[in-house]
């Protein structure tokens, strides 16, 4: 096996442990022979690997709340589209604007399928949004965020709206739980994080710069605002708002266990014959040493190696206990 294919072999076996929370082993077992797929798997980890160090920007899908009746859909129908002044697309691609087509959306919500009761115990839609930071283009974010709609949303109602009148351009869709078959829609950790990945996908086929890292393998522990701070702030109600760090040894083996990845494929960079990778491993360390999980770790003396030829081996990484091989935890 040659030294390409090694390091391929290496972005790919701690890659998908660092990008995709699927893969949860990381088996010892012999490197694929078929050097056109390892070569395609590589490539792609690759732009990952790149993207991150590079700190593109990070998309945001969260599931906001849902109704459990259609007086709540209906409310946020309203809600999402200014009573009837922003337009409201659906999963035709039909667009309207104005008081009627709100009332007609809920009505054909409350009709189409199993009746949607005026108040409910069980939820009947989900809303969700998309967002993206100040700056992003939000007629491409619309489109995006379409076609993440056609893909994870297909054969449920859903609706639109494109809010581009605050800091950050983000959409609201609000999804009907029933789908067409009779299938309820009741999303989990791993649809978010899937979720995530699909609308960073259909943003970069629009030409916008998005990843969708999971925060274990950026190194942070942040938990995101809630939404009623989010809004508050930007009504100029809130002036300033914390934003609690994750505590708990689950969390803690989480990061440490990224960065064992990290330091895996930045030593097999740094032994690379290419140029660009030698590069690519300097920027790697980089950015690891800005990780909060660093920083919380050793403060401002980061132990991570700045020079890309020593080995991470001879500089053990936080949290981690390198007497034992690295434990897989849930996440």
């Amino acid at each position: 096996m040659t030294s390409g294919q090694q390091i391929d072999g290496v972005l790919v076996q701690w890659g998908e442990r660092l990008f995709y929370p699927g893969n949860r082993i990381v088996k010892s077992a012999p490197l694929p022979r078929l050097d056109a797929m390892l070569r395609r798997k590589a490539a792609v980890i690759r732009k990952r690997i790149e993207s991150t160090v590079r700190r593109a920007p990070q998309v945001m899908v969260k599931v906001t709340g849902g109704g459990r009746g259609m007086a709540a859909i209906a409310a946020h129908f309203r809600y999402i589209s200014k009573n009837g002044q922003l337009e409201i697309e659906d999963d035709r691609e039909v667009v309207r604007t104005g008081k009627e087509a709100v009332r007609d959306l809920a009505d054909q919500w409350r009709y189409g399928g199993s009746l949607i009761p005026e108040e409910g115990h069980r939820r009947e839609a989900f809303n969700i949004m998309l967002s993206m930071p100040a700056g992003t283009n939000a007629t491409l974010l619309q489109k995006a965020a379409r076609e993440f709609a056609q893909t994870e949303l297909a054969g449920h109602r859903y609706v639109m709206v494109l809010h581009e009148h605050q800091a950050n351009p983000h959409v609201h869709l609000s999804v009907r739980a029933e789908a067409a078959s009779g299938k309820r829609l009741n999303p989990r950790k791993a649809d978010l994080q899937r979720w995530r990945e699909t609308f960073a996908e259909k943003l970069r086929g629009w030409g916008i710069e998005a990843e969708a890292t999971r925060q274990a393998s950026r190194g942070e522990s942040r938990n995101f605002e809630p939404l009623w701070r989010i809004k508050a702030k930007e009504e100029g109600r809130l002036r300033t708002a914390s934003v609690a760090m994750k505590t708990g040894r689950a969390g803690t083996l989480s990061r440490a266990d990224a960065m064992v990845s990290w330091a895996h494929i930045m030593r097999a960079l740094a032994a690379s014959e290419v140029a660009g990778d030698h590069e690519l491993a300097e920027r790697i360390a980089s950015f690891v040493r800005g990780t909060t999980f660093v920083r919380e770790q050793l403060g401002q003396r980061s132990r991570v190696p700045s020079q890309p030829g020593l080995s991470p081996n001879q500089r053990p990484l936080p949290g981690v206990d390198r007497s034992r091989p690295s434990r897989e935890v849930s996440r």
